[in-house]
């Protein structure tokens, strides 16, 4: 999915020098003949052979993208309906609740996802990482009043939060993304993704049971949870999008890259700490080994004060 620029490389203009006439040409310059070029040394065969030139490739892309001018119109779509009303109201949503709701609500929708994430580490054999899941949901569940308060990862249980899914696990084993796509207002996916998401809303109401598919729980609950992942990502949206040559490739160069190594982390082929996918990425972003930052607003125009009135232009009063 790495948008490829094609460089052309034009030769430069060769400019003739001027000529330089006998009698100004110095006399070891005459006798000498014009340098030339020594052969190739012979090879092993006897032949002569010019050096190997050496082509590298970019690495494939971790996802096709063989719907791309569907993706992109999804893309422009949905672009469209953030700037004017879904990112607008999360702003709003950010600037006017207080941070402590804000971070009661965002603790709470994050608790309601540990079970699912406690049965994918079992699934994995990450039984450690399972047991520390299990603790967290357990802890903010009663000390935490219902997961609104991030018990633990405080002193002294320090329990992180983690991400995980079924389409992780289906990752785990091996099993390819399929090709990429972006869903209207739903936003960027892939095949498996796509899978995993839906086994995992399928597995909620089996665990808490039909309380949260009610309509009048499901759609405040959801509304919810756009608005503050929609808040927490501003920064990251606004590096992605403004400025930038192609953002729908950005957009969907940024996922892939983050979901390989969210999965690559599960694997043991990456070492360290490892953010849930749901929340915004920590540090600049690098994307296909380059940073992206927001284009710079333009520096205001200082106001020109008005010239000092000359004394003598004035009009004179009678």
């Amino acid at each position: 999915m790495t948008t490829a620029a094609v460089l052309s490389a034009t030769p430069p203009l060769q400019v003739a020098p001027e000529p330089v006439t006998p009698a100004t040409q110095p006399a070891a310059d005459q006798a000498s003949p014009p340098p030339t070029e020594a052969p190739p040394a012979p090879g092993p065969g006897g032949d002569s052979r010019q050096a190997d030139i050496i082509v590298t490739a970019p690495s494939p892309s971790p996802a096709p993208d063989p719907f791309r001018g569907a993706n992109a119109q999804a893309f422009a779509i949905t672009d469209a309906v953030d700037s004017a009303i879904v990112g607008p109201i999360a702003m709003v949503y950010k600037k006017n609740v207080p941070s402590p709701i804000r971070s009661g609500i965002h603790n709470f929708l994050y608790n309601l996802r540990e079970p699912v994430v406690f049965i994918n580490f079992v699934l994995q054999h990450k039984i450690g990482k399972a047991a520390e899941t299990l603790g967290r949901f357990a802890l903010n569940s009663t000390v935490g009043a219902l997961g609104l308060i991030d018990m633990a990862k405080r002193k002294p249980f320090k329990l992180p939060r983690r991400g995980n899914g079924f389409a992780d696990t289906l990752g785990f084993y091996g099993i390819p993304n399929g090709p990429f796509m972006f869903l209207p207002i739903v936003g960027p996916t892939t095949v498996r993704d796509l899978l995993g998401g839906a086994i995992d809303r399928l597995t909620m109401p089996l665990l808490f049971g039909r309380t949260f598919t009610r309509p009048e729980v499901a759609l405040p609950l959801g509304i919810l949870g756009a608005l503050d992942h929609r808040a927490d990502f501003e920064e990251t949206l606004t590096a992605l999008h403004e400025g930038q040559a192609d953002p729908y490739a950005n957009t969907r160069d940024f996922y892939l890259q983050r979901r390989q190594a969210e999965i690559d982390h599960l694997r043991g082929r990456k070492t360290g700490a490892s953010s849930p996918m749901s929340e915004k990425p920590v540090g600049p972003i690098r994307l296909n080994g380059r940073v992206l930052t927001p284009a710079a607003d333009p520096a205001p125009i200082p106001p020109v004060p008005p010239a000092p009135l000359d004394p003598a232009a004035r009009p004179q009063l009678r």
